[in-house]
């Protein structure tokens, strides 16, 4: 079985910032940040407020102009980004571990003691409970709800009425980290991370259709064998692009299962792209810039090094990232040059921006809803 508790202490992005890596007893002091002369003009359209996110590894869902977002404490809402106003909100009753999946007409979270609770329009349907701990915000698609556990499992749900449909039980290494995994739907193959590996499953029945390793376990212990893909990946068509933690970035051809390339690289949050490129943030502030034909470096931006930068949001020609003293970046997608800066409540951003329509959309540790809209 995986320690997950163990893990906890390497997880969220925490330890990459103590004396252990750093080689001294607290984190370095980032660069000043001088003034940006907004390139793109950008407006604060609406805020709205959750509760407490913390540590909690959300996945901010969106389908079509709907937010779905979540607390650490158990509130679960349904916002609508034009407005910012409540399409729904519930009540969990317990603290969450993991949030939110939604396809716009279920939504699932975790709970801390292991449950799954599945909601509609707000209201609960059912809960089941899962057999680890899980970390990874569920996968709601073709009418079933999928999880990921922290111990490397993976089971389907029917939707409608929680009745288990199966579990598939991989082997793995003893530590997990406490951080969304990779879970994700391209066409008929459901696609998991398990380990360094991205799996493809027969979503009907869980049988493993094709296995793809971005990343191998390196190192003599425990804790320098950790590797896991992270969610947030860039698809295009059949090609996933995903990072393995403190590795590699890669991409596959999931109508075969095989890899087309992968790149050394020390991230520990995912990637975003298009087909042209990709983009992500290395685990000291670093932003880089990929080809996404064959991995080849096409940029990097120093100038945010050691802000425990968030997984980046490709939005039109800008690259957007938070960070933990609630910045929001906009940098430029052919050089990295600052096309704008954005404040929200200083609490830090808590998950990767999103786009919902028109709107971009930021959530803080606080439980800020920040929505933002080209001026």
């Amino acid at each position: 079985m995986a320690l997950v508790v163990a893990a906890a202490t390497l997880s969220s992005g925490c330890s990459l910032w103590n004396g252990s890596l750093w080689g001294g007893s607290s984190k370095p002091k980032p660069a000043e940040l001088g003034p940006v002369v907004p390139v793109i003009g950008v407006r604060q359209a609406w805020t709205s407020k959750i509760g407490n996110i913390g540590r909690l590894p959300l996945d901010v869902h969106v389908n079509g102009t709907t937010v779905t977002v979540a607390s650490a404490d158990g509130t679960v809402a349904a916002i609508d980004a034009r407005t910012g106003g409540d399409l729904w909100r519930a009540t969990i009753g317990e603290s969450l571990s993991a949030g939110v999946g939604s396809d716009g007409k279920w939504t699932a979270v975790v709970t801390q003691s292991n449950q799954l609770v599945v909601l509609a329009q707000g209201r609960e349907a059912w809960r089941q409970p899962l057999t680890a701990q899980t970390y990874t915000a569920p996968l709601v698609a073709g009418n079933r709800v999928f999880v990921l556990g922290g111990d490397r499992s993976l089971t389907a749900f029917d939707a409608a009425g929680g009745t288990k449909l199966w579990n598939q039980q991989r082997p793995g290494e003893p530590l997990v980290l406490r951080q969304d995994g990779l879970l994700t739907a391209v066409g008929d193959t459901l696609i998991a991370g398990m380990s360094g590996r991205m799996v493809g499953f027969n979503p009907d029945n869980g049988t493993v259709r094709w296995e793809a390793p971005l990343a191998s376990p390196r190192g003599t212990n425990d804790v320098e064998r950790l590797v896991e893909l992270l969610g947030r990946v860039s698809r295009e068509g059949d090609n996933v692009c995903a990072r393995a933690y403190l590795a590699t970035v890669g991409c596959v051809d999931t109508s075969r299962g095989t890899v087309a390339w992968t790149r050394p690289a020390s991230g520990t949050e995912g990637i975003h792209g298009d087909g042209a490129m990709l983009f992500g943030t290395e685990s000291n502030g670093t932003v880089i810039a990929w080809k996404r034909s064959d991995g080849a470096q096409a940029w990097s931006l120093d100038k945010l090094r050691y802000r425990r930068l968030t997984a980046p949001l490709l939005l039109g020609r800008s690259v957007v990232v938070g960070d933990d003293s609630g910045l929001v970046h906009l940098l430029s997608r052919d050089d990295g040059a600052f096309l704008n800066r954005l404040t929200t409540d200083g609490s830090g951003v808590a998950a990767a921006p999103v786009a919902a329509g028109e709107t971009l959309v930021v959530v803080t540790r606080n439980g800020g809803i920040y929505g933002f809209r080209p001026e």
